[in-house]
């Protein structure tokens, strides 16, 4: 790959957070003391936001192959 050292940093700080999202969701699944409606909203939301950072990730990844390493110049 031509643009791996450019992805790698996107790659390894979107895990990190993909992984910190799905850990809240699996803890909120197991403890057992919390109101349901609560539950609920802490299982879902870290999940919705686990697949939100994954297109991103995604999405900037299309950018680097595409040649467009530097976002900064889109302003």
């Amino acid at each position: 790959m031509k643009y791996w050292k450019k992805m790698a940093a996107p790659i390894v700080i979107a895990s990190i957070i993909i992984i910190y999202y799905i850990g809240i969701a699996v803890f909120f699944m197991v403890v057992s003391s919390i109101p349901i409606v609560i539950k609920i909203l802490m299982i879902v939301i870290p999940l919705i936001l686990a697949v939100v950072m994954f297109s991103v990730l995604i999405s900037r990844i299309k950018e680097i192959q595409g040649g467009e390493e530097d976002d900064l110049s889109q302003y």
